[in-house]
C-alpha cells in the first residue's frame, strides 16, 4: 500500500534492535484518515472470504481491526493479555512471545466469543517473527473455527515470520513489507 509506505518513510523512526516506531500515526497516536484507508484495503483483500469475526491481540491491533470491521460488518474480538475479575475461567489460551516487549504472555479469549462456525480474519499492526499470529491461530484452532487469513499493516519481511506462515499455507497479506532497515533507512519489498 503506497500510502502506508510513504507515511513510514516520512514519519517512521528506526531504533536499535530492528525496531520501527510508527506510534505517531499507527499505533499510539492514530491517524483516522490513514486507518480508514487501511481498513478499506484490508476489506478489498478479504471481501470474498465470508469473514464473520475479526480477531486481534491487545492492544495495538485493535484500532486497525475496528476500521476494517466497519467494512465487513463483523465484530472484533481481541485476545486479552491479563485476566480480570469479570472474565470467565472458560477460555481458550495461548502463549505469545512479544518481539517488541521481550516477554511471553498468556493470551486468552472467552469460549463464548469464539465459536466453531466463525470464519476468522486475524488483523495486527506488525508482523516480525510471527509469534502473535501463531498464538491467535492457535486460539482459532482450539475453537474449531475457520481461519480465512491474516492482514498485517507492516511486516518486517527480513525477520521471516510472514514467509514461514505462508509456507504453512496461511494466507498472509501485508500492506507494507519492510525488506531492510539497515543504517536507519527503510526499504520495502517489491
Amino acid at each position: 500500500m503506497k500510502l502506508l509506505e510513504e507515511r513510514i518513510l516520512r514519519d517512521g523512526k528506526v531504533y536499535p534492535g530492528e525496531v520501527l516506531k510508527v506510534g505517531g500515526f499507527l499505533n499510539h497516536l492514530i491517524d483516522d484518515a490513514l486507518l480508514e484507508q487501511i481498513g478499506t484495503e484490508i476489506y478489498a483483500l478479504f471481501k470474498d472470504d465470508n469473514v464473520t469475526k475479526i480477531m486481534t491481540i491487545e492492544a495495538s491491533g485493535i484500532a486497525i481491526a475496528c476500521y476494517a470491521a466497519r467494512h465487513f460488518h463483523a465484530p472484533v474480538l481481541f485476545a486479552k493479555k491479563s485476566k480480570t475479575a469479570n472474565i470467565s475461567s472458560d477460555c481458550f489460551t495461548a502463549q505469545v512471545k512479544s518481539y517488541t516487549h521481550g516477554n511471553t504472555s498468556t493470551v486468552f479469549v472467552e469460549k463464548e466469543y469464539l465459536r466453531p462456525e466463525d470464519r476468522i480474519l486475524i488483523i495486527d499492526d506488525f508482523l516480525a517473527h510471527g509469534e502473535a499470529l501463531r498464538g491467535l491461530i492457535s486460539l482459532t484452532d482450539q475453537a474449531g473455527a475457520h481461519l480465512v487469513g491474516c492482514a498485517i499493516a507492516i511486516e518486517k519481511g527480513f525477520q521471516g515470520g510472514g514467509d514461514a506462515l505462508r509456507a504453512q499455507g496461511v494466507k498472509v497479506c501485508s500492506l507494507a513489507v519492510v525488506d531492510s532497515m539497515e543504517g536507519g533507512k527503510v526499504t520495502f519489498r517489491e
